[in-house]
């Protein structure tokens, strides 16, 4: 009993009755179905429909040996019903992929758009961080006016001092005391 196929088994369900299965590739379906769409949507296509029509009934009416479709032309009217009839879902067919399509690019577009204005937001925050830090950054004036405060105060310290007891010092004792200071 263990050997059973699985056709033959009654707790395997089948997966198709039917021994011969059809299968559509839908993409290559939608291809064509666009490719037909913009066929009949050019002018191309509407001369060339024109010239059959005016063919058909021209020979219809004059050619008394052809007349295969006689005046109210009912084969003429079958055939653009039978086109109307096939034409119509493929058009609708063409559509729902363009459809599709914009879909998807305008997920694409809102993420992109997301993503960029993330990237401006955070490019603004480092750019307000950038103009806080600069703030506190020692400017060119502030270290020109720093070292200028210093020149003044070296050179006050180089001039000669007077001594303190009243005596004149002269020249080589205040250099013997400035060569003596530390620093």
């Amino acid at each position: 009993m263990s050997d059973l196929s699985a056709r033959q088994r009654l707790d395997t369900p089948r997966t198709s009755r039917r021994s011969f299965s059809f299968n559509v590739d839908a993409e290559a379906v939608g291809q064509f179905s666009e490719s037909i769409a913009r066929f009949l949507g050019t002018g191309r296509y509407l001369l060339w429909q024109t010239v059959l029509v005016v063919v058909w009934i021209s020979l219809n009416l004059f050619a008394v040996k052809l007349q295969w479709d006689p005046y109210p032309f009912i084969l003429l009217n079958l055939a653009f019903s039978t086109q109307a009839a096939y034409a119509a879902p493929l058009i609708l067919l063409a559509q729902n992929r363009q459809e599709n399509r914009d879909r998807v690019a305008l997920e694409e577009d809102r993420r992109r758009a997301e993503q960029t204005k993330a990237d401006t937001e955070y490019l603004a925050r480092e750019l307000a961080a950038l103009r806080l830090a600069v703030g506190e950054v020692a400017t060119r004036d502030y270290l020109r006016r720093e070292l200028e405060e210093l020149r003044e105060k070296l050179t006050e310290l180089q001039q000669p001092q007077a001594p303190a007891d009243g005596e004149a010092a002269t020249k080589p004792e205040v250099l013997e005391r400035r060569s003596k200071r530390p620093g």
